[in-house]
């Protein structure tokens, strides 16, 4: 299965990209940017300078992934969903002076095997979203987002917990602390505010 650029997109030469991987209109990917097999940049989306992503990501039309971001395998970036990059953004010095590339040093977000972002969800420069996590449509993530947490709201906040399907996790009301897919009825544990698989 070979890659799949379309005629409109902009993929620079020293990007690497997996089998399978296909490149929508008007998508652009910078130098050094690294995807796996079997993603797709839909369109107008746009890969930044040495972006690491996974195997099987999904980019939906417009989404932003500025530099230096690092996405896991299955990870599901939402239209018009915004990485960020920089924790003090200005166009210009306190001089006046058009910044440049050396004049700030970028933060990436780190989004986690499996996690899903909304659309227009936006992930502030630095934080990572944790395993299987889902991140609800126009929010914004200010702080790091523990593995399976169902987080929404300005800023940001855990409203809930999902699986691996994605679906809404219920605790069982038989044991306290345990919460049950309602899709593939595999059991998590939550202590301390973090949720775990059960084996």
């Amino acid at each position: 299965m070979s890659v799949r650029i379309q005629p409109s997109s902009q993929v620079d030469e020293s990007a690497e990209l997996g089998e399978g991987t296909t490149v929508w209109d008007l998508a652009q990917i910078r130098e050094e940017a690294r995807l796996g097999r079997g993603c797709i940049v839909g369109r107008g989306a746009y890969v930044g300078p040495g972006v690491r992503i996974g195997d099987h990501v999904k980019l939906q039309n417009h989404a932003l992934v500025y530099e230096p971001a690092e996405l896991g395998d299955g990870v599901f970036i939402g239209p018009a969903a915004v990485l960020t990059n920089d924790f003090y953004p200005r166009a210009v010095d306190p001089d006046g002076t058009l910044k440049r590339d050396g004049d700030w040093e970028p933060a990436g977000v780190v989004v986690a095997e499996g996690a899903s972002l909304g659309a227009r969800a936006v992930c502030v420069a630095g934080v990572r979203v944790g395993r299987w996590a889902l991140v609800a449509a126009g929010a914004v993530v200010s702080k790091d987002v523990p593995d399976f947490a169902l987080v929404a709201g300005v800023p940001a906040r855990r409203i809930g917990w999902v699986g691996r399907a994605g679906v809404r996790l219920v605790e069982r009301e038989d044991e306290p602390g345990t919460w049950e897919c309602p899709r593939t009825g595999m059991l998590h544990d939550e202590k301390d505010g973090t949720l775990v698989e059960r084996n």
